[in-house]
């Protein structure tokens, strides 16, 4: 069909992020636009705007005047604040975008207050009730989880992060005082492996779904589950790196001049400051560290979708699932 002058052609692709997702750069590029603090600024106006572009551009009906670049920054503030499967708008601190700017506050708080075991104990909470509203917001697929599963992984991964944090704080007493910096970075690593696998568990127990190479469902698959809670687990870790190994190292050598001795009320501000800054880059950067868009050998599938994939159609090789976040 002939487009009018100066119109958007409708086969531009906004299914798919704008930048390769092959490659570590274009992944990166993508979670740097999703993470984007400044999304959460918009109004209610500004998302609705964007979600009709993007909706009615997918129904074949281009806005006059649109440019391309218009058009792709309408679907990243459309994916910011919209769930993909459910479509329902998604909690002000549950979208990727509020990532940055709660984590910066939430982890600069827990690396400046480790010392006494109530704030410990607090700050350890609030973490995981934030987790825990971001593992919901963005749970993949159309598993359901039910709020008892969702009751039970709160309250373990909360346990297990108040558990390793006060435990390690006791074993690290008589060790040099920058260890005991690094005790909160290992509660939240050993929260994470609890916490995202039973937030998930829906996923482990009935799979979530694979694809072919063109995004026909092939069936469900445990193992691509298996596979893609791990891969998020390890990026949830490294994103934590950053902002809990620098900052500590900083303060400690800080901490010991007169200038904050003179003014330890900037403590807490300047920690913040410091792991907002790691933040802001960590977070989208181990977000691209693997594919959104997996993929997993057929040989490596369960033995009943294995043959009843290699049955339909012999020569697929590798299968696609959507890790989640």
């Amino acid at each position: 069909q002939q487009s009018k002058m100066g119109e958007l052609p409708l086969d531009i692709n906004i299914q798919e992020p704008r930048w390769d997702q092959s490659t570590f750069l274009g992944r990166a590029r993508h979670f740097f636009t999703v993470t984007d603090p400044r999304n959460l600024l918009l109004s209610g106006a500004q998302l609705e705007a964007s979600r009709n572009i993007v909706q009615n551009y997918r129904a074949g009906v281009v806005t006059p005047g649109l440019t391309e670049d218009q058009l792709w920054r309408a679907k990243y503030v459309y994916d910011s604040a919209f769930h993909p499967d459910t479509g329902e708008k998604v909690v002000l601190i549950g979208r990727m975008s509020a990532q940055v700017p709660m984590n910066m506050t939430i982890t600069g708080c827990m690396l400046t207050f480790y010392r006494k075991p109530p704030t410990v104990v607090f700050w350890q909470w609030v973490n995981q009730s934030f987790n825990a509203v971001v593992n919901y917001s963005n749970r993949s697929g159309d598993a359901p989880i039910t709020v008892g599963q969702l009751g039970t992984a709160y309250v373990s991964a909360t346990t297990g992060a108040v558990a390793t944090a006060l435990g390690l704080k006791s074993l690290t007493k008589h060790l040099p005082p920058l260890v005991g910096r690094f005790v909160p970075f290992a509660a939240v690593a050993a929260a994470n492996c609890i916490n995202i696998p039973l937030m998930r568990q829906r996923e482990l127990q009935v799979g979530i779904p694979v694809t072919d190479e063109e995004g026909q469902r092939l069936g469900h698959s445990v193992a691509a589950a298996k596979q893609g809670i791990f891969q998020v687990v390890i990026s949830r870790i490294c994103m934590a790196i950053p902002a809990m190994a620098i900052p500590p190292v900083i303060m400690d050598t800080l901490e010991k001049k007169d200038f904050l001795k003179r003014r330890p009320w900037l403590g807490a501000p300047l920690q913040v400051g410091l792991v907002g800054f790691c933040l802001v880059f960590a977070t989208p950067l181990c977000c691209a560290l693997f594919p959104q868009r997996s993929s997993l050998h057929v040989s490596r599938l369960e033995p009943e979708l294995r043959a009843r994939v290699r049955e339909q159609n012999p020569s697929i090789e590798v299968v696609y699932y959507n890790k989640g976040l």
